[in-house]
């Protein structure tokens, strides 16, 4: 299961396009100003307040920011703000206006904004006055200067005013986060605040089911469990009155809470994809299961390791530390997330590396006295191009280890929607390993249990997902019965190989 993420799809494009041989390595630097910023507003009944509110927003100017673009989304507005909108976006070509034919909620606008944006940094604004563009350029700095995926503005942090409203009200966020910060584990100050300034590529890849203001504890808690690189700055507040408009109430802070427990306990972390995240991103729960894969990986890896499909890093992290340790993926995702688990790790690089491309494996030629790829063969269509590609990696006399899937009888629609091209006898993948001049010095069955779950859901009921129930007693199971797997009279779901190159 680990490294699935080469989904079948991603061969129909490549993510990397330098016509060089040159190894291109990914970094959360790479994201640097000039910078495209998309400014989201969602808009109900604001036909007093949203002209001025836009208007700031489009004169907003700072040295970093190249292209600002406003996407405005009337929620069904009953008042007229849908005709103020339009009439702005005439004369404004730099506003765009969507608009929903009935009321759906604030998460349900911020949706259909973020689907639209073209920036490289998205930011809420509210179509009130209670927040000032000005301090989008506190919230720009920890992306420039510290790496930031995401950067929420704090009413409560130490900044030049905020004006003096209901104190009860202030409690209520104030519990509202402790309860969201007990529940993602973060320390924000301020989860209900509404400018949040987020990467568009991670914000368009998390899936928003809220429709109403539970847009707030899911965000932070989808942003927290993708492990995204948050700060906040302090930032003015100017907060209105009920009299003057405001529409937050205690049955919204009721209702939070119930969200915070929702997200607290699903995940549902990624959109679909061409590298079937999702799905993958489950498999990342059986943690027992990765750490009794790196176990048996253990004896035979060296200092200098490959790592390709890599993913989430749920194996690297058992085989750390290392003298010089290369993880690599083709998941953009994926990237930023193991080089968060490279921070403090001196000895661990991240790298884009795309077995189907040989000059990938070029410009990292026989660097490398263990290169390991689990779970990964089985998704390329050129499985030769692809061991040619290992072998290239490999030191002379260096050593590989493979981990395919088992059992031609088992493919059934997990495989398909995994984007498997096929699993392997232990014959069929002797001989793919010998014809790609490799020595094979051991075989090893691994996951005996797993094949029970796995033809119950993929061949007789024919599901595309694991149950998470199934996956929780999976891991709960391993270190009870991981120890007598090999006693099983059936194969396993995985077949380990480790070849070695000719000196």
């Amino acid at each position: 299961m680990h490294g699935a993420h080469y989904h079948r799809r991603r061969y129909q494009r490549s993510v990397c396009t330098e016509s060089q041989p040159q190894l291109r390595r990914i970094t959360l630097a790479s994201l640097t100003p000039p910078f495209a910023l998309s400014v989201l507003v969602p808009v109900y009944n604001e036909r007093f307040l949203v002209e001025k509110s836009i208007l700031r927003a489009l004169d907003f100017e700072d040295p970093r920011v190249a292209r600002l673009e406003v996407i405005a989304v009337d929620d069904g507005s009953t008042d007229g703000s849908a005709q103020i909108l339009e009439r702005m976006a005439r004369e404004h070509p730099r506003l765009q206006v969507i608009l929903h034919p009935a009321n759906r909620g604030k998460g349900a606008a911020v949706r259909s904004a973020i689907a639209a944006a073209t920036g490289d940094l998205c930011v809420i604004h509210d179509a009130d006055l209670e927040y000032h563009p000005a301090d989008w350029a506190r919230l720009l700095t920890p992306f420039v200067e510290a790496q930031a995926d995401a950067v929420y503005g704090s009413r409560f942090l130490s900044s030049d005013y905020r004006r003096v409203l209901y104190y009860r009200h202030t409690i209520g966020n104030r519990l509202l986060t402790l309860g969201s910060n007990l529940a993602t584990d973060l320390n924000l100050t301020d989860m209900e605040t509404c400018y949040k300034m987020v990467r568009t590529s991670l914000l368009q890849s998390i899936p928003i089911r809220s429709d109403d203001f539970g847009f707030e504890p899911e965000i932070t808690a989808k942003l927290a469990k993708r492990g995204a690189v948050i700060f906040e700055v302090p930032i003015r507040y100017s907060g209105r009155t009920y009299l003057e408009g405001k529409k937050i109430t205690w049955k919204h802070g009721v209702k939070a809470v119930a969200d915070i427990l929702r997200w607290k306990l699903r995940d549902d972390l990624y959109n679909d994809d061409e590298y079937g995240a999702e799905f993958l991103r489950s498999l990342t729960r059986i943690r027992n299961i990765h750490r009794w894969m790196a176990d048996l990986l253990l004896p035979w890896v060296g200092d200098s390791v490959l790592e390709l499909g890599a993913g989430m890093g749920s194996v690297t992290i058992h085989l750390l530390p290392r003298g010089r340790y290369v993880a690599s993926d083709v998941n953009p995702h994926y990237l930023d997330y193991l080089h968060k688990l490279a921070l403090g790790r001196p000895y661990m690089q991240v790298q884009e590396l795309d077995l189907q491309r040989t000059e990938h494996f070029e410009a990292v030629a026989g660097e490398f006295d263990t290169v390991i790829c689990l779970n990964v063969l089985e998704h390329v269509p050129d499985e030769q191009l692809a061991l040619a590609n290992i072998g290239r990696a490999m030191a002379p006399g260096g050593r590989a280890i493979i981990l395919v899937p088992q059992g031609p009888w088992l493919f059934s629609s997990l495989d398909r929607v995994l984007g498997h091209h096929r699993r392997y006898t232990r014959d069929q993948l002797q001989r793919v390993l010998e014809r790609a001049g490799f020595e094979l010095e051991a075989m090893r069955e691994f996951n005996k249990i797993g094949v029970l779950g796995w033809l119950l859901n993929g061949r007789i009921l024919q599901r595309e997902h694991l149950s998470q129930i199934q996956l929780k007693a999976l891991n709960t199971a391993i270190p009870v019965i991981g120890g007598a797997d090999h006693l099983a009279p059936w194969q396993g779901l995985s077949l380990v190989a480790v070849v070695r190159r000719a000196p």
